[in-house]
């Protein structure tokens, strides 16, 4: 089992490494529910590279675009949606294999697999 341990900071709760911590206040740093959305995008992003490698597929990766929603009907505003958009140049001719290969991304990726099934997630790429 890894162990994470967060320490108390000026501005709130961090999570220590050498060369500076991680604030996670979204006034200081990157909220929890920031953080965990970029997790889901950063862990959907290699597998989606592992994916394309695996389907020989040549590319050229660029980045991640998330954006979610929350609930705000529910208690605590849980993520309702989180769509993940991976930027990357693919030539025409493997484009079909690349947006198939999109359907294994939330299969494979232990971070989405940990989220609540009730969470609406997309993945789309952007052909750039």
């Amino acid at each position: 089992m890894e162990e994470l341990h967060l320490v108390q900071g000026e501005h709130g709760m961090e999570l220590p490494r050498e060369e500076e911590n991680w604030v996670l206040l979204r006034q200081y740093g990157y909220s929890p529910v920031q953080s965990l959305a970029a997790a889901a995008g950063a862990c959907g992003a290699y597998v989606y590279q592992d994916i394309l490698k695996n389907s020989k597929v040549p590319y050229v990766f660029h980045g991640v675009d998330i954006s979610y929603s929350r609930n705000e009907e529910k208690q605590g505003q849980p993520l309702k949606e989180l769509t993940i958009q991976f930027k990357v140049t693919i030539e025409e001719e493997f484009r079909g294999r690349a947006e198939r290969g999109l359907r294994l991304v939330s299969r494979y990726c232990p971070v989405i697999q940990s989220l609540d099934p009730d969470i609406t997630i997309t993945e789309t790429v952007l052909f750039v």
